[in-house]
């Protein structure tokens, strides 16, 4: 069946975040400061190990500049941060000051990725969900760590998750066959770059507009296609 596995895993963060906030409420300041240090460090790490994939840094490079640019442009963060207002208006308690941060945080950690990728591509094309299935068990894992930082703004992640996979899942027969191994190489490659940013954010190293790089996810096979290009009439 076509998109259980976005459904499989909207019920896993569902599970994962409600479990989290009823964890939140038994921990101190430093429990919850020390498994947000914890959850930094290991973002940083799988997002190093997505991004040293990359086949050529060059269209690493440019892909997340020049979309990083677009971004700003379009100011997606700022955006992203009037949606988790709205949000936070209606469903957050007052004195709730990582409810933006939880939403953005939860939304790229769990949209950002080959999985996400090459799932709903799987999930749309052939009914198959394996890969979904597994990214929906360690989403729900980390949803539990998540909720237990940022509190109720994790929940609302499930919002980006059905847009990016349901999107994706629903374009698969459209994007698939014009995706090469390189290009979903590349897109996986600056995924584990703008991972590495939510990591540092996440540390409190530097404030960084993570969000507002998104577009070079959408730019890395375009990019990748025009260097094969060229390369094919050097």
């Amino acid at each position: 069946m076509h998109g259980l596995g976005t459904a499989i895993n909207i019920i896993t963060v569902l599970i994962g975040t409600t479990f989290g906030l009823l964890l939140r409420s038994k921990l101190n300041e430093a429990y919850q400061s020390i498994i947000l240090q914890g959850i930094g460090l290991l973002t940083i790490v799988i997002g190093m190990q997505m991004a040293l994939k990359t086949e050529n840094i060059l269209v690493l490079l440019a892909s997340v500049v020049l979309g990083g640019l677009l971004g700003q442009y379009i100011r997606i963060d700022y955006r992203l941060e009037r949606l988790a207002g709205s949000f936070k208006k209606k469903y957050a308690r007052d004195g709730d000051t990582y409810f933006s941060e939880g939403f953005i945080t939860a939304s790229i950690i769990f949209c950002v990725g080959p999985m996400t990728i090459l799932g709903s591509l799987n999930d749309g094309l052939y009914g198959n969900y394996d890969l979904l299935a597994l990214k929906s068990v360690l989403d729900g894992f980390t949803s539990i760590a998540l909720a237990a930082s940022f509190g109720i703004g994790v929940i609302f992640s499930i919002v980006t998750i059905i847009v990016v996979q349901g999107g994706i899942t629903f374009a698969a027969l459209f994007i698939e066959q014009a995706l090469s191994n390189m290009m979903v190489t590349e897109m996986t490659a600056v995924g584990g770059v703008l991972i590495v940013g939510i990591g540092i954010v996440i540390l409190n190293i530097k404030k960084i507009n993570v969000a507002n790089f998104l577009p070079a996810i959408i730019l890395a096979p375009m990019i990748t296609a025009l260097y094969q290009y060229v390369q094919s009439i050097i």
